[in-house]
């Protein structure tokens, strides 16, 4: 299929949907396999990858790296997003000490060096600031910012999961030497609702923010059946996937697609066949009505 693509700034465009990367580890795959599955991304036209210094212990940006650097050219085709700021204990680094957040220049600089070696490239596509910090100092964000990119090492920069207040703050310090805030990645679903609701997704479309949603499928929740919520929800969605012929996940990322902020859903499956399936809710224009049956599952209430 040919998919739409969403300029993020005039240097950097990501595909409609994303793939993440933050389970590589437990997928057993050889590097082999990795790179085929990559291939198999670009072909569908998911070229954006989404990665964070932390996932998988700080093993699953070297994976990715390892799987590139079989098909080099791919690196040309592809847009690579990293994360940084949270520091976890690891048993395989030994610049750890404990788990907080680190939004510190020295940090940001270091983990964007070591993502970048991991990873098997010479620049991101975006970083993005992984969790907002209680102690974030917006000017020491903005001078690793403005460091990495006068050295060409990242050519976009985000944030994720910050709130309005959050985002406020950092914007001011950035525009003071003329950055901005491209992305923000957010938990939104058909099943996780809040930013259309608590002023999030108004800031972010004010601000011509593009918002990257983690856990579009609700990391499973919607499947469990054990789930009231759920079940309201599937109760609308069900019906709604026979009509339009195609897989339930389709309809969820349907639903995320009719939002005029061009929501860009990042699935976290291995299998093909399942990124297959919900490919087909890219092209599906759900009705006004159906958009809301669904929104009104989830808040478990109708509107007023």
């Amino acid at each position: 299929m040919i998919m739409d693509r969403i300029k993020i700034n005039q240097y950097v465009d990501f595909s409609k949907m994303i793939q993440g990367f933050w389970r590589a580890n437990e997928w057993q795959y050889s590097d082999q396999e990795l790179n085929r599955f990559i291939n198999q991304l670009v072909e569908r036209g998911i070229t954006t990858m989404d990665h964070a210094d932390i996932y998988g212990d700080y093993q699953c940006e070297s994976r990715f790296g390892r799987a590139l650097q079989l098909s080099p050219n791919l690196r040309d085709q592809i847009q690579v997003v990293s994360k940084c700021g949270i520091v976890l204990p690891s048993e395989t680094q030994t610049f750890t000490d404990g788990h907080r957040y680190d939004h510190s220049r020295q940090h940001i600089i270091q983990s964007v060096n070591h993502s970048l070696q991991r990873l098997n490239v010479d620049y991101l596509d975006s970083l993005l600031i992984h969790r907002p910090s209680p102690l974030m100092n917006p000017d020491e964000i903005t001078d690793a910012v403005k460091e990495l990119v006068d050295e060409g090492k990242i050519k976009s920069f985000g944030v994720s999961n910050f709130n309005e207040t959050q985002y406020d703050l950092l914007k001011h310090s950035l525009n003071h030497d003329k950055l901005h805030i491209s992305i923000n990645q957010l938990e939104v679903s058909p099943y996780q609702t809040d930013i259309l609701n608590n002023g999030v997704m108004d800031k972010m479309y004010e601000n011509q923010v593009k918002v990257m949603a983690w856990s579009p499928l609700a990391g499973g929740k919607l499947f469990d059946p054990s789930d009231d919520k759920a079940s309201r929800v599937r109760t609308i969605i069900e019906p709604l996937a026979q009509k339009y012929e195609v897989d339930d996940t389709a309809i969820m990322i349907a639903w995320l697609n009719k939002h005029p902020n061009d929501i860009m859903p990042v699935l976290g499956t291995h299998k093909i066949e399942r990124i297959d399936a919900a490919l087909p809710g890219l092209s599906i224009n759900l009705t006004d009505q159906e958009w809301f049956d669904i929104y009104t599952a989830a808040m478990g209430h109708d509107i007023l």
